[in-house]
């Protein structure tokens, strides 16, 4: 996938400013794809000068003045195009598996350091994501929502991260657990 998909899909609910943009992709779309906000201007420009986005201007009167953009109709048949071709599989490159493939020849203690600031911040990102899906839920449950919902794809992306910070928080937690015993354990020895 290109940042360019990622934006057109955050832009389908509504016209927004590039900051509005930048602001509701750390929110919602950073659960599936990371960007810089300078990214995601840069990937705009790009967007209109191929016509898959239309931007306006806005004058405000104490403010600089803003751009909306909005998908255009060549934007949703890119997005078609895009969905209609086989997703790659991703592959996990992450420092703290190396820090914990190394466990049994290091500091133990920096390793559980660091499997514990990877649980807490999974656990505050699952706190985001579960307030994410009731706001997007509203008043509904799960069910009706999915049901009677015009557009489920944020909901189903939101619910995609929350299971990976889960799995995060719950995968530190167990290792850093397992590592406490272990130390105990050679202590006695």
């Amino acid at each position: 996938m290109a940042l360019r998909h990622a934006v057109l899909a955050a832009l389908l609910d509504a016209e927004l400013s590039g900051y509005q943009l930048a602001k509701n992709f750390d929110a919602g779309v950073a659960n599936f794809w990371h960007a810089l906000p300078q990214q995601v201007y840069a990937e705009l420009a790009r967007l209109e000068a191929d016509g898959l986005v239309s931007g306006r201007e806005v004058v405000q009167d104490t403010r600089p003045n803003k751009r909306m953009f909005k998908v255009t109709d060549t934007g949703i048949g890119e997005l078609q195009r895009f969905a209609a071709t086989t997703a790659k599989p991703t592959f996990l490159r992450e420092d703290l598996l190396v820090q914990v493939q190394a466990c049994d020849l290091v500091a133990a203690d920096e390793v559980i350091a660091r499997l514990d600031e990877r649980a807490a911040y999974a656990a505050a990102k699952v706190e985001l994501f579960g307030g994410l899906l009731d706001r997007i839920r509203g008043d509904r449950t799960e069910a009706e929502f999915l049901q009677h919902s015009t557009r489920i794809g944020p909901y189903l992306t939101c619910l995609r991260g929350l299971a990976y910070e889960q799995a995060n928080r719950d995968w530190a937690q167990h290792c850093a657990a397992i590592l406490r015993e272990r130390q105990k354990n050679h202590a006695r020895d």
